[in-house]
């Protein structure tokens, strides 16, 4: 069952295998698959490939339980985050299957959609919290906020699918709301993207389309 995927600095298609616990990656026109990662008692849902080359990868207990973010250095376990300061679980671990996106910023942040959570939840390289939007904890959007995509872009900006309320959220780098993408006619926003124009590509659920948005940055 592909979950997600990303593609590498060699243009390769890694993709995440929910069903069968692994992370795969696709070579060449022939379509060779080659297996990378094998989890045990582990899922791997999302994936992400930062420039310096690591892998970032989002998982799920069996039990659906526990998540985690692991990050490999050739294909290799080098660090896990899931707690914060006060042992507690960063991420949302409610026994159910989840939507969970990952990014990585241009300060090499970790940002996390957790939509289970209704939240975006950033940490720094080290795996230390830096904050959890929305702040207050709770939403104050017409439906509550369930964030699916995320990405970020040249100016460390954090933009993340509001599904219920068809629109985007912009924040800052230290988390701090920016403003909404609600004029282009958005229909249950799901992944998101930038292009190498800077342009935001957004995949809608419901209507299976893709739609192109040239949004102005905040000054």
């Amino acid at each position: 069952m592909p979950w997600d995927i990303a593609v590498t600095k060699s243009g390769d298609l890694v993709y995440t295998d929910y069903a069968d616990h692994t992370v795969n990656i696709v070579k060449g026109k022939n379509i060779d698959v080659q297996e990378l990662i094998r989890l045990q008692q582990w899922k791997p849902v999302s994936v992400f490939f930062p420039s310096s080359g690591d892998l970032l990868l989002i998982m799920d207990s069996d039990d659906n339980k526990q998540t985690k973010v692991l990050r490999y250095s050739d294909y290799k376990e080098n660090q896990s985050i899931q707690f914060n300061e006060k042992g507690q679980p960063l991420y949302s671990s409610d026994g159910n299957i989840k939507y969970i996106g990952i990014q990585y910023n241009r300060n090499r942040d970790i940002c996390v959609s957790d939509c289970a959570a209704h939240s975006v939840v950033v940490v720094n390289k080290s795996g230390s919290m830096r904050f959890i939007y929305p702040q207050d904890g709770y939403s104050t959007t017409e439906q509550i906020f369930n964030p699916y995509g995320i990405t970020t872009n040249s100016q460390g900006r954090i933009l993340t699918a509001d599904y219920n309320n068809d629109r985007i959220h912009i924040l800052d780098q230290d988390g701090q709301f920016l403003r909404y993408i609600d004029n282009c006619d958005i229909k249950n926003p799901w992944g998101l993207c930038l292009d190498t124009k800077g342009n935001l590509i957004v995949a809608q659920n419901k209507s299976s389309k893709i739609k192109k948005i040239s949004y102005s940055k905040p000054k």
